[in-house]
């Protein structure tokens, strides 16, 4: 799909809100099945706009946030052989590392933080909070190769500190 230009078509009335509800002409999509779908064709282009893209045309939509929210997180082993994967509301499982980073941001608005997960060629989705209190629980130390004491979560053997200002960011030199 990535590799799909065919020529912009216009716009398409359909807003994916904040919490992930897909919304066409004032009316929820209610079919999980066509949220799918468009899911799947769904792509964000350089100019920061969404765009639902076919072989033959090229609709943009509107996103209030991230295109998709994570509902849940699966956590399996411990440490550095620790994996986090986080079901989004599409029904996607997408397993935390080093194709799909984790990153916390600051909300501009309210100063709350925003943490966010990679899903697919910049494609995010919005970690719910009951999913974010839950990565803060398994916040741990580790230390480096250096011997720097780092606080954060391990996944597919990549560790995302929590730094001083909240935010998230991978390690690598374990």
């Amino acid at each position: 799909m990535h590799l799909w230009d065919p020529p912009f078509c216009g716009d398409m009335d359909i807003v994916i809100k904040k919490d992930g509800t897909w919304i066409h002409e004032g009316s929820p999509i209610k079919r999980q099945a066509m949220i799918a779908l468009f899911a799947s064709i769904l792509m964000r282009a350089d100019d920061g706009d969404y765009y639902l893209v076919t072989p033959v045309e090229k609709v943009r939509i509107q996103v209030e946030d991230c295109p998709f929210v994570a509902l849940d997180v699966d956590v399996e082993g411990q440490g550095n052989l620790q994996t986090l994967s986080f079901t989004t509301n599409t029904g996607e499982v997408v397993t935390a590392g080093k194709e799909n980073m984790l990153y916390i941001d600051v909300d501009k608005e309210t100063g709350e933080p925003h943490p966010v997960l990679h899903i697919r060629r910049g494609l995010y989705a919005l970690i719910n909070r009951a999913v974010f209190y839950r990565l803060v629980n398994l916040v741990e130390q580790a230390e480096t190769a250096i011997g720097k004491k780092r606080r954060g979560v391990w996944s597919a053997g990549i560790f995302f500190e929590l730094d001083r200002d909240g935010q998230l960011s991978a390690i690598e030199d374990f």
